[in-house]
């Protein structure tokens, strides 16, 4: 029978953390619908939903509603450490403004792919999963989350604990403005493999150790959106 416990939602919490942090799901798997679920660990169905509620906030899974194939929870990160979750708890406190966000992340982003190209052993495995996972049946949403992971993926292979703990933290923020602006371009699908194209082309460079290559390519990628989704006129 379901647990009456009132704490049942985090038994649920911690083994879908469990499965993330073990590799047994990983970024573009979509969780088991929420009966399933609730039979499985013998709790409640709402227990499960706060669960997933939980799991949203930390940037973990993204969750679609209606019913279908796109329907559900889908992982689109794997856990991290406290700083970038006090980082998040200070963007759903405040926000940030998108500006700052951007000038944030072209300073970031160019110090991280720099260290990643001058780099003598590179771990590209997590952002090669990502850009995977990128190519699968995914909403707009989804895609975008991902996308969002990958970049956080890239600081993270850097070595700079502080740096990825700032990117994670900035997630929430990067996701956000990045699906606002997705309603102001002419073909999403355009959009979306342009994308694909060029964060494979920072890999590449990085890769090809060519770090001024990489610096501009991730410059245009960041810039290159924003402009296009007249979000933000920046220069570029």
């Amino acid at each position: 029978m379901p647990s009456t416990d009132r704490r049942a939602w985090q038994d649920v919490l911690a083994r879908i953390e469990g499965d993330l942090v073990a590799g047994t799901i990983g970024p573009g798997d979509r969780l088991p619908p929420e009966r399933t679920l609730a039979t499985e660990l013998g709790v409640g169905r709402s227990s499960v939903r706060e669960a997933l509620r939980v799991l949203e906030v930390l940037g973990l899974i993204r969750t679609q509603t209606g019913s279908g194939p796109q329907a559900g929870a889908i992982v689109v990160a794997r856990p991290s450490g406290g700083m970038a979750a006090l980082m998040r708890l200070q963007v759903a406190a405040g926000g940030f403004d998108v500006a700052d966000v951007v000038a944030t992340r072209l300073v970031l982003e160019a110090a991280v792919v720099t260290a990643l190209a001058e780099s003598r052993a590179v771990d590209l495995t997590a952002p090669a999963e990502l850009l995977a996972a990128m190519d699968g049946e995914l909403t707009t949403a989804e895609f975008l989350a991902i996308d969002a992971a990958f970049h956080v993926s890239l600081a993270a292979a850097s070595g700079n604990d502080v740096i990825a703990a700032v990117m994670t933290g900035l997630r929430s923020s990067v996701e956000g403005y990045v699906l606002a602006g997705a309603a102001f371009l002419p073909s999403w699908e355009l959009m979306a493999k342009r994308l694909r194209a060029e964060h494979r082309a920072i890999v590449d460079a990085i890769e090809s150790r060519d770090a001024p290559l990489a610096r501009t390519l991730v410059h245009d990628h960041i810039t290159g959106y924003y402009a296009d989704s007249k979000l933000a006129p920046l220069e570029r």
